[in-house]
């Protein structure tokens, strides 16, 4: 019995120790970043930028691969299933959240227990806008009149499972709003919709409606992060007026849980340096975010909370992926 427990000391002693030179070997050839969607949005272009700053200050190549599909679960699943060996990294959105609620039972994926959180970069805020038409001042003179209208307002969001779907949904569940749901393909064509008079409101991202807000075309009601938003300081925001309501367009990265610590702590110190190049601050205020550069226990406790938070809406709405 002595000798079999020796035995187990010293293959935990020689995995620590292997863990460990392999980590400090790291990176000793390319290392994939798993966008979980199409390129060229926002998600993609913060993983490129990302990839440069590792690949110039790791002297190994870090390419971004797109795996698009099943609202970006498709790309999650194969990095949580991935070697914990640093070398396949996943950068992805809120729609994790959203995802893992909606296909809860579709998947075998526990991102809260499959993946091991390293940085949430930044957080861009969707915007409860209207119609000019709409007299509504406030977000709690928006609910009234959906209340007093016969039939209520039409809210459009941009296909079902979205986060402005589920803000449209938080809007019914927690404010009482009114309101016939509208899908479209995307938040170009809700926005499109909104500024034809079409539908009366919408949650869209703070990009797709600026310009708009600007010129006065719609009007801006609130925004949904729990922070106000940089871009529109003067607008309220949705947790003040109903306290859990929070929808955060968000944005980080995770690596396969088991992964060593020193190369989680090495791709946070470079990320969190990346975050405060003009680059990346260029980019991501122009659309229309803010620099988070949190910690990984941050992130992992926003993720949870918000797959909680998400899951509650998701039922009691029947909300139902497409």
């Amino acid at each position: 019995m002595i000798s079999r427990t020796v035995a187990t000391v010293v293959a935990i002693a020689s995995s620590l120790i292997a863990a460990s030179v392999c980590a400090q070997q790291w990176p000793a050839k390319v290392v994939r970043i798993v966008v979980p969607f199409a390129p060229g949005g926002t998600t993609d272009v913060q993983a490129r930028i990302l990839a440069k700053k590792y690949t110039e200050s790791l002297g190994q190549a870090f390419v971004v691969e797109n795996r698009a599909g099943a609202s970006g679960m498709v790309g999650t699943e194969a990095v949580a299933r991935a070697p914990a060996d640093g070398y396949m990294l996943l950068f992805t959105s809120a729609s994790l959240s959203v995802s893992t609620a909606l296909f809860a039972g579709k998947f075998k994926l526990d991102p809260t227990k499959d993946l091991a959180p390293v940085i949430w970069t930044s957080s861009v805020p969707l915007v409860l806008a209207v119609h000019p038409s709409v007299p509504a001042k406030s977000v709690k003179e928006l609910v009234e009149l959906s209340k007093r209208q016969k039939g209520g307002l039409n809210g459009g969001h941009n296909a079902n499972g979205t986060t402005s779907q589920i803000a449209l949904e938080m809007l019914v569940q927690q404010a009482g709003a009114r309101l016939v749901q509208i899908p479209y393909k995307g938040g170009g064509p809700s926005t499109i919709a909104l500024l034809a008079g079409e539908i009366d409101l919408v949650f869209s991202t703070l990009t797709t409606v600026k310009s708009h807000i600007d010129s006065g075309r719609i009007r801006g009601l609130a925004v949904t992060t729990r922070k106000p938003s940089s871009v529109f300081p003067k607008l309220p925001t949705m947790s003040s007026i109903y306290p859990d309501f929070e929808s955060d367009n968000w944005f980080g990265m995770f690596v396969p849980t088991g992964t060593p610590k020193d190369i989680i702590a090495k791709l946070h110190g470079l990320a969190v340096d990346t975050l405060r190049s003009p680059e990346m601050r260029e980019f991501i205020s122009k659309d229309g975010g803010d620099v988070v550069a949190s910690t990984p226990e941050e992130l992992g406790v926003h993720l949870r909370n918000e797959i909680a938070r998400y899951a509650k809406v998701i039922k009691a709405g029947n909300i139902k992926p497409e």
